[in-house]
């Protein structure tokens, strides 16, 4: 299809998420046919058009790749990096697409993470409307009973919001040591969420771990170890 938004030919491009290419859109950093264009709904025929961010010209995507990546710990999900902190771009050797991080995962949190050039797929996945879970093991100081998974279900107050019904469970407690291992499921993936829940039920998080991104896991992948994901895997998160 020809015709389309420029926020979505410019996702398409692996240039930056569709939420990103917006902002840029609205600050006049996109021109098409060298006319600058601050219109959200404007289309382009993509096939004619000549598109260009921040000085350089858009190139269509030839092939969509997609990446699952079991992050380690200390590594920040950006592409540019102004701390120069290590980035989970620089754990993935040897492809020669741009890749772009599916959401975030805060520097302390490791597990699972998807990056892809594909910008449309960034935009469904990470959009709350399509309700894609994300699986979590948090090892907590303190001992979680069953009222405090029954709290985490029902939603708890979150800074300025009530989080959404998660599914939760408890994995195992250590009273000797005082620490619980309790397994989160939400939807929304807002800025450190999960640790803000632990944090609601008077619970610290000493670690966190993202077990799975719908139904694929990273259980039987090494931390930093990545793979591509399979047409069936893509398909099932959309």
């Amino acid at each position: 299809m020809p015709n389309m938004r420029l926020q979505k030919y410019i996702a398409n491009a692996g240039i930056c998420s569709r939420r990103k290419a917006e902002e840029l859109i609205i600050e006049g950093k996109v021109t098409v046919n060298n006319e600058t264009i601050t219109e959200l709904g404007f289309k382009i025929d993509s096939e004619k058009d000549i598109v260009y961010v921040n000085g350089k010209k858009v190139e269509q995507v030839s092939e969509f790749k997609y990446v699952l990546l079991n992050k380690p710990v200390g590594y920040v999900t950006t592409v540019k990096e102004q701390f120069d902190r290590p980035t989970v771009i620089d754990l993935i050797k040897n492809v020669p697409e741009k890749l772009l991080p599916v959401g975030r995962l805060d520097m302390y949190t490791s597990g699972a993470i998807i990056l892809t050039n594909d910008g449309d797929f960034i935009y469904k996945v990470t959009h709350p409307k399509h309700e894609v879970e994300k699986t979590y093991n948090a090892t907590v100081r303190g001992i979680v009973d069953s009222s405090d998974i029954e709290k985490i279900e029902k939603g708890l107050q979150i800074d300025d919001y009530i989080t959404a019904e998660a599914k939760a469970k408890i994995l195992k407690t250590d009273e000797e040591k005082n620490i619980s291992r309790v397994q989160i499921t939400i939807h929304e993936g807002k800025n450190r969420e999960v640790r803000k829940m632990c944090e609601a039920i008077g619970k610290k998080v000493i670690a966190l771990h993202r077990a799975k991104i719908g139904n694929i896991s990273v259980k039987d992948m090494k931390i930093g170890e990545w793979r591509y994901l399979s047409d069936k895997e893509v398909k099932s998160l959309l």
